[in-house]
Formats: structure tokens, sequence, C-alpha cells
């Protein structure tokens, strides 16, 4: 063997490399040119719409044709809710966003004294919003080509020369791009200036002309003060050059952002002061209109629950919330062969016998069977349950029936809600309570809805006529409400006096009279002789609270009952919970102390007990699992190594085994269970124990 150097190998040192050469042609003259290269038809790529990141169900028998159905219908649903989302999240900042963008705009060294203009914005823990904020005052200054915001985070300012680096770098790559910011670096005449010198911001504003440009600041309290300082000192001194407006992002308070800095910097600002709204009430609005507007797809009382429960448990950002629900919604779709339903247009080819067959499964429609068969309809399960045609007919009628159950659901727990605010209940509920509760079957017989019917009965005939427009559709369009609503006008019509009408259950139809038993004083609240105009109200009243009683009963249903809620109703916590509220820990403890619970392993001699066969680090941990606080080294040295020697026998080799035992202590010291112990040197301590 030679080097590539064509010196004897044996010459060079052990420790030096040694370099094979192998020709790629040993066929060919060293001289002659290489054969010209056939040209072969590319295979044809597959397009996106081809691909499908979803996997075929039903023991892979899914056809594929099924398998993008279910994709596409996914994306078109969620891209549904996407933009409901963010039409809500528009209108929360739109407030916010028309002022800072006004004073944007207004604001001046000369009206503020020759101060740089400010803005500080109070986000409190809602961080997102002001990054949102900023996107959208960024996109209508460069919209109308008046500017730009410049975005600094507290890492973009190690030192002065490097914050300003970074600041004329943002404000030209904001609307020339990458290129547009090197070509405006080297295409400008006259000498060349450095990445830190503000003339070349000053060129660029000049050569733009722009009119505000805003450097927003948006972790503040991140920043040193000292370059800030500086910074203002600086900027300051071009403020008849470049029209900046200074935007500063404050998480804690105004008071506590002023007494970081020197008296000298604040004194350069002048400006007003924003807040932002919190994200609690947005939470909720945006859950609201995904249920109550849903049209084919709901998310079940289980994971409404862990949706909350994190919100209350700490800070929700709207974000951080709607890439939860749109985890829901993928993994619906992705494990759920019969979310397939849920689609516009189902074709023939995925009406098939697997398909079929899985729908007869679920627990459901086996219950729907079973009622079926109790009210005598045998023939109509029997064909059910042999005829595919018959089936897949009956299905999308149940599932269009399901769904509109769930909308008027929806539809009355947001009537209620209504209610209880415009009633003045004492007890209010929120709309993800009441959601919660009626997604549980609950809310039917609880003493809310007891307490906001006997409220209603209570009402005035302006306040119900005020309500009447809320009620929910379903319940408008039946022939007793058009009834009740019409002879609800006529009486209103005769009535002329000033004053509304008012039923006998109200409290100022109410006589009380004093009895005296016992020289006791008792009351007696008894009723007031009606005119006959209230004596009708009161029938009108008692009217609708039968229609409202009896609406309640049959809306509000649990979900769970309706026959295959499976396809439209997603309630399973534990791949919401796993993905977003993870516990490494357990799953570290339990990898360590059971690792074929991960990896694949056909034997079973090896399950319940320390083997060779397991990784080195499980080893070691199911022995360190054995000790007490403080481990000698040594001894665990003697149980690593008796582990392998009994096993492999002659076979066994020392110096690996040796190897695999420092490795192991070394990744155990990794992740925080073995450090070296203070007390005796030859001894480890353990810092975790299994469980806490």
């Amino acid at each position: 063997m030679e080097t590539g150097l064509g010196v004897p190998s044996e010459s060079f040192s052990i420790n030096q490399g040694v370099y094979i050469y192998r020709p790629a042609d040993a066929g060919k003259a060293p001289g002659e040119r290489p054969s010209k290269r056939r040209k072969v038809a590319q295979e044809p790529k597959e397009t996106d719409n081809d691909i499908s990141p979803f996997v075929p169900l039903l023991n892979g028998d899914e056809p594929e044709q099924s398998v993008r159905l279910r994709y596409q219908t996914y994306e078109q649903l969620w891209s549904i809710q996407e933009a409901k989302i963010q039409e809500i999240l528009d209108d929360v900042d739109a407030e916010v966003l028309e002022n800072v963008s006004s004073f944007v705009k207004t604001a001046s060294p000369e009206i503020y004294g020759g101060c740089i203009p400010a803005a500080l914005l109070t986000v409190g823990s809602n961080v997102s919003s002001l990054a949102r904020l900023l996107s959208r005052l960024n996109d209508q200054l460069t919209s109308t080509g008046e500017g730009g915001v410049i975005v600094l985070e507290s890492g973009d300012a190690p030192n002065l020369k490097t914050t300003l680096k970074n600041i004329i770098r943002a404000a030209i790559i904001n609307t020339e791009g990458n290129d547009g910011y090197q070509s405006f670096l080297t295409d400008r005449e006259g000498p060349r200036l450095l990445g830190y010198d503000l003339d070349l911001l000053g060129e660029y504003v000049t050569q733009r002309r722009v009119k505000h440009l805003v450097l927003a600041f948006r972790d503040s309290e991140a920043f040193d003060p000292g370059i800030l300082t500086d910074l203002f000192f600086l900027l300051s001194s071009w403020l008849d050059r470049i029209p900046l407006t200074l935007l500063f992002g404050i998480s804690t308070s105004v008071e506590l952002f002023e007494a970081r800095l020197p008296r000298s910097s604040i004194a350069l600002l002048k400006g007003r002061f924003f807040e932002l709204h919190e994200a609690s009430n947005c939470v909720d609005h945006i859950y609201e209109r995904i249920q109550s507007e849903g049209g084919k797809f709901w998310l079940g009382r289980n994971l409404t629950g862990v949706l909350f429960e994190k919100s209350s448990d700490y800070f929700q950002t709207p974000e951080s919330f709607c890439r939860t629900v749109k985890y829901a919604y993928m993994s619906h779709f992705f494990a759920n062969p019969a979310s397939v339903l849920l689609a516009d247009e189902i074709p023939t080819a995925i009406q098939q016998d697997k398909l079929c067959e899985a729908i007869r499964n679920v627990p459901s429609f086996r219950k729907y069977c079973e009622a079926l068969v109790e009210d005598g309809q045998t023939q109509q399960v029997r064909d059910l349950l042999e005829d595919d045609k018959d089936l897949f007919a009956q299905v999308i009628q149940l599932i269009k029936a399901g769904q509109q159950s769930m909308h008027d659901i929806f539809q009355t727990v947001k009537f209620i809600s209504l209610l209880l605010k415009d009633l003045n209940i004492t007890k209010k509920a929120s709309m993800s309570e009441l959601s919660i509760r009626a997604l549980s079957g609950e809310l039917q017989d609880s003493q809310t809805l007891e307490d906001t019917l006997a409220a209603l009965k209570r009402l005035d005939s302006a306040r119900i006529e005020a309500l009447i427009p809320h009620f929910p559709d379903s319940m408008t369009n039946v022939p007793e409400f058009q009834s009740m609503r019409n002879d609800l006008a006529a009486l209103l019509q005769v009535h002329s006096g000033p004053e509304p009408l008012r039923s006998e259950y109200d409290s100022q139809n109410s006589v009380i009279g004093t009895t005296i038993v016992q020289q006791r004083v008792k009351l007696n609240k008894s009723r007031a002789n009606l005119p006959e105009i209230s004596v009708k109200y009161t029938k009108i009243i008692d009217r609708v609270h039968a229609l409202l009683a009896s609406y309640f009963e049959t809306t509000l249903r649990k979900p769970q009952d309706l026959p295959l809620h499976e396809a439209f109703l997603f309630d399973a916590r534990n791949p919401i919970k796993e993905a977003f509220a993870p516990r490494p820990r357990f799953a570290i403890e339990r990898a360590l102390s059971n690792p074929f619970d991960y990896l694949m392993y056909t034997s079973e001699t090896s399950e319940g007990k320390i083997s060779s066969k397991q990784p080195a680090t499980s080893i070691l941990y199911q022995l360190y699992l054995e000790s007490g606080a403080l481990v000698n080294i040594h001894d665990l040295w003697q149980a690593f190594h008796a582990v392998f020697e009994s096993e492999m026998g002659d076979n066994h080799d020392e110096r690996m085994t040796m190897a695999l035992f420092y490795r192991a202590m070394s990744e155990l010291r990794a992740l925080g269970m073995l450090k070296h112990s203070r007390k005796k040197i030859d001894h480890a301590a353990k810092s975790a124990w299994m469980g806490l």
C-alpha cells in the first residue's frame, strides 16, 4: 500500500493518516477524454397535490384517495377556523393599532420640544400581542411608502456599534431585501462607509423619502441601560435628518422602566403611553367563535377542559391556544378513518367494505342499531348491517343530523350566556364553563338553567321585546313561537300606557301584608289584583317559559349520545396532554428502567431483570437505584462488570466494559442524576430519586 505521495506507508508514523488513491476508471488512459453521457429521461416528480402527510388507516387497507381526502378536509376546515381566529386578533388589536399609528404619523421633535418622540406600550404577560401590533404597523407604513418598523431585540444590542449596524441593516432590508441592502452599500457614490455609520441610514431616508421610521424595542427591560443611554444621545443629534420614533414594549410598569435609566436619558424622550389588552378574553372569544360557528367539527368536553386548564394554570397566548386547537384538528383527521365522512363530496370508490365495516363497529352506531331493534325496526337494522349503499346513505343523514344538533347546542349555550348577562344573575358563568357543562350533558338539569328561567318570568314587556330577536333560530322557526310573538305584538299595540307591562311574577305586582302571631310580626306575600291586560301578558310569559324549557330539554342533550359522534366530535385528551403538557422526567425514568418499552427486542428472558442486552446507561441506572444516597464508584463498577461477565463468560472484554461504564457514568451525570461527592472522593452522590 502506498500513500498519495507515492511513499511506502511503513516509513510513516502510526499516528499519521494514510491516503489511498483509487482512480475513477482504471480502463481509461490518463489523457483520454471522458465519454459523453447519455441523456436519460427523468421520471416525473410527484407534485405537492399528490403527496399527503397522512398515512393509510384500517390496517393499511385505506385507499390513497381516502387518505388525501382526509388531509384536504382537514386543511379546508382549519383554514376556515384560522381566518376566524385572525379576524378576532385583528379586532382585538384594532383600537390600540389605530392610536399608535396616529401617534407615529403626527409625532415630531418640533411638537415635543426637540425630544425624541417615544411611545410606551405596557404589554404585561401578553408579549405576543406586541409582535402582531408591530407587524401590522409595519405593513401599514410600507404599503403607503411612508416608512417602516425596525424591531430590535436585546440580543441585537451587545454594544453600540453592533446596535447601530443592526438598526441600519433592518431598516434597509425591510423594504429592499438582502440583495437591496448589499447593492445599497456597494453602489453608492463617495467613500465607502462602515456598516454602523448613521450616514447610511440618512441617505436611505433621503432616497426613499421616508417620513416615519419606528425603532421598536420589544423587550426593553432586557436591554443594557448604558447602551440605551448612548443610543439615545446619538439618535437625538440625528433627528433633523432621520424621522425617528421610538417604541418601547414594557412588561412591568412605566415607573420601573424609567427607574432603570438615568434622568439625562429620560429627558431626551417625550411621548405617550399606551396599554395593550390582556389575552384571557381573547382566548374565550376564539373558543366561542370556532365552536359556535364550527359547522362540521367540534371539540369535546374533555379536550375543552384541558384547553382551559392550561389557560388557568399559566399564561397562554392566543397563538399558543390556537396551536393547541390546530393540533386537535390534525389529530382527529390523522388517526380517525371516519373523519373522511366530513368531506363535502365523498367519491363512490371510498365507500368500500373496510370503511363500512369500521363504521358498523363504532360504539355509537351499535347503540343506534340497538335502539332501532328495541323500537321494532329490525328490517332497517338488517339493511344497515348487510347493504353498504343503504348504510352509507343513512350514515350521511345521521352525521348531518348530529352536526345540526351540535350547532343547536352551542347556539343555545350562547343564548344562555346572553341571558345571564341581561338578567343580572349573581352567579354568572363564562362561555367556557357553560360549554364544558353542555358538552358533558350537565347543563340541562343545572341550577343555572333553573335560575335563568325563573328570572325570565319576572321580565317586563320592554325587556322581553328586546330579547326576542336574540332567541336561537331553531326555536324562532317553531309555529308556537311565531304565534306567541304575534300575540305579544298585538297586546303591546293595544297597551298605550307609558310603563311596560308586568306579569304577576314581578315584584311590583306583589302585596306584602303583616300579621301578628304570638307577639311576632309575620310577613305575608300575596298577588295584587291585576288588570286584564296584565293577566294576558302573564299568560304570554308562561308560554315563553314553557317554550324555552321545552327547547332546552330537547336541545341540551349529551353529545356523546348522538349517533356517529366519533366523526364530528373529538374528545381525546391524551394527544393534547402528551404534546403540550409532556412529562419528560417520567419518560426518561421509564426508558432507563424499562428500556425495552421503547426498544424492539424479541426475547422475553431479559424482562424484569438487569441484562447485558440492555443499554449500558440503563444497566447503570438500575444499579444506581439499588444504592443509597452515596454510591461507591468501585462497588458500582464491580456490579456493572458482573452483569456482563455472568452472561458473556470467556467472550467478555473488560476494557470495552470499562469504556461503557465510564460513558454511562457521564450520561447519568449529564442527566443530573449523579454528581461528585465532597464528603468522599471515591463516592458519587445521588442528585435525583425516582418518581420525584
